[in-house]
């Protein structure tokens, strides 16, 4: 046997010898060691929960700022969240597929985050905690030049943040 060989043989039975017992440092056998993450998806305040459960973004249509029924439907849940959260403020980013011009997409991105801004004032949350940015084409999230990587270019995100109005 080579020494390469030999080495491949040791790494797996460790490997293997390691996964034997999770929860013997105490934990409970998923990695975690009695540890309780307030700010996960599971708790229903968090950031993260904001993110994953209610929904931080909605879409657009080619060339549009108007929201479609789907969008309103994911912002009043935005909305009813923020509303019985008041300690997070939020900045709604507005964002462009990569068709046009810079400074084309850039107001194209902040009449987008508008548009999900003033959705959320006319559901009762607080113009004070709430702040637009635009990043145009600037940041997409899906790169390549068809329909399924712009439709999910043209989006409003809502970015939660600590230290908030009540």
């Amino acid at each position: 046997m080579t020494i390469l060989t030999k080495s491949m043989i040791l790494v797996v039975a460790l490997g293997l010898g390691a996964c034997t017992d999770g929860g013997r440092f105490g934990g409970n056998g998923n990695g975690t060691v009695g540890v309780v993450d307030a700010t996960g998806a599971s708790n229903p305040t968090s950031p993260a929960y904001f993110r994953e459960t209610v929904g931080d973004r909605v879409l657009f249509l080619v060339d549009q700022s108007s929201l479609t029924d789907e969008a309103k439907g994911i912002l009043r849940a935005q909305a009813n969240w923020l509303m019985a959260n008041t300690e997070y403020t939020a900045v709604i980013e507005g964002h462009a597929d990569e068709q046009g011009t810079r400074e084309y997409n850039l107001a194209l991105g902040a009449r987008r985050a508008n548009s999900a801004k003033e959705f959320l004032v006319s559901q009762g949350v607080s113009g004070s905690r709430l702040r637009v940015l635009t990043y145009g084409k600037e940041r997409p999230i899906a790169v390549c030049s068809e329909e399924s990587c712009y439709a999910q270019n043209r989006r409003a995100v809502t970015v939660i943040a600590a230290g908030g109005n009540s």
